[in-house]
């Protein structure tokens, strides 16, 4: 059973139904994995043993009855911004370092009621503000492809766990690309469905706008699997919508011959690695060998992304993260001497130093004298991004480019500069403004570490970008690429 960390999660799937293992054995050799590795990896905030050796045990005894679920004695990892009852949710911040939740988010709800099996909760950025999971109160997570690395973020946690083997797939969010950033920088499949897929209820907001569930597999195979059970309408969430879900893996199967993929221009320039460059292209090429035609198509606007966003975003978080003021929940600062004094130390002490910019930026520009200029401002441009996806949607299936600038950068090096640090989402955040659905599939290794291709696909299509990556993942083996320190 030694090799089993190795296997995809459809691979999992198929050696349970075969019984060639049980799901005990299985959660127990990942336990032992993460064990030996998360020490040095720091991908988890919270290993949940004891409740997966549990569930498990009941996952197997459900086999045997036959009444198996979907997913039935899988082990997954959620991302700890999503609310697990009776386990702890820090949302990788002191604020929340003694909460636990009460209830479950509708995506574990959902994953739980198909089988899944929960082996912990990954580290991330707090309050998923960050892309390098360096601004976590549980300290950074280390890329398994090089430990002195960012695994990239917020998700870092359930990539590197993803990448490292620690889990054959992890739930994640992406607010401006927060699940296809770390994905591309660690080698792993990471999608961010349409906005109102997935439902939010029980998942923490950042930026209620932009925010969406998703998860980061090794195959598009595996992450058609999962979204399958995750996606659907859920009265609980009003930003939820009723739209049907299609049978993911079903559709995986039909080919991408005549698909019209758009590249986009602005992608191409000199802020993009020229090795990178030469990678993505080589992938778009290989599509086109596949059946599918490449047009170039331009979107004026997408250079306008990045700070749109970080109006956007930030205004958002500024109202969300009121709720954490030490009354309620969450971190309370010791002998006040008057409410003031509580809401601004309780505050002071549990948020790090990128949640109080952004929630200070937040509140600039949405102050009185400034909503216009900035806010709404946002908002327009925001519009115009949106209608140049829609306007090379008329023409193409799906957009094609690069997911990162660069390779995976060293831990540290951005630290000192917000605004470098910001530059890692150019690429991705255009997708999150319109509210389309992307992913980012491993295409190649640069100074032997991974970037991905990123795709985008329209509104409620994330089956053509699962069914291209399928495709090409058929044809090339980079997914397979495992960290030599991990195999």
């Amino acid at each position: 059973m030694t090799d089993l960390h190795d296997k995809s999660l459809t691979e999992l799937a198929a050696g349970l139904e075969k019984g060639d293992f049980s799901s005990v054995e299985l959660t127990q050799g990942l336990l032992n994995r993460i064990a030996a590795h998360d020490e040095t990896l720091n991908a988890l905030v919270t290993i949940t043993s004891d409740e997966a050796l549990v569930a498990a045990a009941q996952a197997d005894a459900a086999r045997a009855s036959g009444d198996a679920g979907v997913l039935n004695g899988l082990p997954i990892i959620h991302k700890d911004i999503f609310c697990t009852r009776g386990i702890k949710t820090t949302c990788g911040s002191k604020m929340l370092d003694n909460f636990i939740s009460p209830y479950d988010a509708t995506l574990v709800e959902r994953l739980g009621a198909a089988g899944a099996v929960v082996l912990g909760k990954a580290n991330m950025d707090e309050f998923a503000m960050g892309s390098s999971n360096e601004t976590s109160y549980f300290g950074p997570v280390r890329n398994p492809w090089d430990l002195e690395r960012s695994p990239g973020g917020s998700s870092g946690g359930s990539a590197a766990a993803v990448a490292a083997r620690l889990a054959p797939a992890a739930t994640a969010t992406d607010t401006g690309g927060s699940i296809r950033q770390p994905a591309a920088l660690t080698n792993t499949v990471g999608i961010k469905p349409t906005y109102g897929r997935v439902s939010r209820y029980g998942m923490i907001a950042f930026a209620s706008s932009l925010d969406q569930a998703g998860v980061i597999t090794r195959t598009a195979e595996d992450a058609a699997r999962l979204l399958g059970v995750m996606a659907g309408f859920d009265e609980r969430d009003s930003t939820c919508l009723d739209e049907p879900v299609p049978d993911y893996v079903a559709e995986l199967g039909h080919s991408i011959k005549g698909l019209k993929i758009g590249v986009v221009r602005q992608h191409f320039d000199e802020g993009l690695d020229a090795d990178c460059s030469v990678k993505v292209k080589d992938a778009i090429a290989a599509l086109e060998s596949l059946g599918a035609t490449a047009v170039e198509v331009d979107m004026p606007n997408i250079d306008l992304s990045l700070p749109t966003y970080y109006v956007v975003a930030p205004a958002e978080c500024s109202s969300n993260l009121s709720r954490f003021d030490g009354v309620r929940f969450g971190h309370r600062a010791e002998n006040p001497e008057d409410l003031h004094d509580l809401y601004c130390r309780s505050r002071g002490e549990g948020f790090g130093d990128e949640v109080k910019r952004r929630i200070m930026t937040g509140t600039y520009v949405l102050s009185a004298g400034y909503y216009d200029a900035y806010y709404l401002k946002a908002q327009q441009v925001r519009h115009l991004i949106a209608d140049d996806f829609k306007r090379a949607f008329a023409d193409v299936d799906v957009i094609a480019g690069p997911t990162t600038p660069t390779p995976a950068f060293k831990l540290g090096a951005k630290t000192d500069d917000p605004i470098t640090m910001y530059l890692n989402d150019i690429y991705t955040i255009g997708a999150n403004l319109g509210g389309f659905p992307a992913l980012s599939v491993p295409c190649g290794f640069v100074n032997d570490l991974p970037i991905g291709l990123h795709l985008v696909g329209h509104h409620f299509d994330e089956s053509a970008l699962l069914r291209c990556a399928h495709a090409y993942q058929q044809e090339t083996d980079w997914h397979t690429a495992c960290p030599e320190a991990f195999k």
